[in-house]
């Protein structure tokens, strides 16, 4: 399952991560192990935040994902199911059913 992971690093804990050097190998080591689909950052309500792409076999894999950021960096870290046009395409029988059921 493709998960949408949301990584939102504290100012307090990225200032200090930047200051010592460590903040981007940081960033860089856990996205190595996680091996992410793809990965962007940016800043969202003042923190640095960053959106990656990571395909998960079971949920029991959301610990391993969320844990490195949790302990590295203090990150607020949030979860969101995500498809691509081909899944979209599978769920149209199950849209139009639920269309005709209780559109």
């Amino acid at each position: 399952m493709r998960i949408l992971l949301k990584v939102s690093i504290p100012v307090d804990v990225g200032n200090a991560r930047m200051k010592d050097g460590s903040l981007p190998k940081t960033i860089k080591t856990i996205l190595d192990e996680q091996k992410p689909e793809a990965a962007y950052f940016y800043e969202e309500a003042g923190k640095r935040t960053g959106l990656i792409v990571v395909d998960i076999q079971a949920p029991s894999q959301i610990p391993a994902i969320a844990e490195p950021w949790f302990l590295a960096f203090n990150a607020g870290v949030e979860f969101h199911p995500a498809m691509k046009v081909e899944d979209l395409e599978k769920a149209g029988p199950a849209i139009e059913q639920a269309v005709k059921k209780y559109g």
